[in-house]
């Protein structure tokens, strides 16, 4: 397996934590023998659990010795809930690891430092990009700002309708793109709508399985406005926790969500117009159908654009096709 692959596969791991590790990143890593076969995989374990590069170690027990260790994120080098992973590489006496990104986090950096020292053969920035804009997109983003990243999530008709005229709106997109927006919610950690939401489609926000049940992961629910809802309001029920935040400034919900690192906005349109004209939505995921619906109900209200020159500017970084529909993912321009 080339180095390519290699991380290819790691990031494979690393997606299949996402939502689980917080508030650590979601790393994935590949053991490859002296053949250049792999010999173990991992990735990061709830807090407190090991590492990816460890648990991979483990699985690849002594074919690791003059293997390389191919990993999404450079080796931490410091005593946390466990230690560092760099000293497991060192007595696993790999011969050379490869990494896509460095850690921006001071405490846990210089791990391609002491890797060096020990003789090890260090390679960095493979697969850089394709790390970057996926399981590490939004804890990187907390790293640069101190922020959660915030996603809006929503799904249209080709004409850019939330809903019919008489205020329908199940189901606009199709099995396969609803089954994507439960797979993203388990995810996130924490999903956020306004009053409005909960007052007209009273949700449940949870993350689901195809067959209905509960995802094992679920995402804080966060609800704001100034409303008070009703106690009876599905999305207080026990399926998981929620959280009432009495604003409407979007400032002061990511400052109250401020130890959380990737957070899905479902509001409707109301709500996020409000962060779009706030400049705090980090990326858009919009799923459109097929369908025409006409009508008055867009999917965002005023975003404080008055003219053409005005306009906000955003560039397509994914597309993927959902059974009859389309996922578009685009970041600020």
């Amino acid at each position: 397996m080339n180095l390519d692959a290699a991380m290819r596969a790691a990031i494979e791991q690393a997606d299949r934590v996402k939502g689980r590790t917080y508030p650590n990143p979601p790393v994935g890593a590949v053991i490859l023998d002296r053949e250049g076969e792999v010999a173990g995989v991992g990735a990061t374990s709830p807090v407190g659990g090991p590492h990816a590069e460890v648990l991979a170690l483990r699985r690849a027990g002594r074919r690791a010795v003059g293997g390389t260790a191919v990993v999404t994120l450079e080796p931490c080098n410091h005593y946390g809930r466990t230690p560092p992973c760099v000293e497991s590489l060192v007595e696993a006496q790999v011969s050379s690891v490869v990494y896509a990104l460095p850690d921006p986090n001071p405490v846990a950096a210089g791990g391609a430092g002491r890797l060096a020292e020990a003789g090890i053969d260090v390679t960095a920035g493979v697969l850089s990009e394709a790390v970057a804009g996926g399981p590490l997109r939004e804890w990187l983003h907390k790293q640069r700002t101190g922020l959660p990243h915030v996603t809006w999530k929503f799904a249209t008709s080709v004409d850019g309708r939330s809903a019919a005229a008489d205020g329908t709106s199940q189901w606009i997109t199709s099995e396969a793109a609803r089954a994507d927006v439960h797979r993203r919610r388990a995810a996130a950690d924490a999903i956020l709508v306004g009053t409005g939401t909960v007052f007209v489609d009273d949700p449940k926000l949870t993350a689901r399985l195809p067959d209905g049940r509960l995802a094992d992961d679920q995402p804080l629910r966060v609800v704001v406005g100034m409303r008070e809802i009703s106690p009876d309001a599905q999305v207080l029920n026990d399926d998981t926790r929620t959280m009432v935040i009495r604003t409407r400034d979007p400032h002061e919900v990511l400052k109250a969500l401020s130890d959380r690192t990737d957070v899905l906005l479902e509001g409707g349109p109301t709500l996020a117009g409000a962060f779009l004209r706030a400049g705090v939505i980090d990326r858009i995921l919009a799923y459109v159908a097929p369908i025409l619906l006409g009508g008055p109900i867009a999917a965002v209200d005023d975003v404080g654009v008055l003219s053409i020159a005005h306009a906000q500017r955003w560039r397509f970084d994914g597309m993927q096709p959902l059974g009859p529909d389309v996922l578009l993912s685009l970041t600020p321009a």
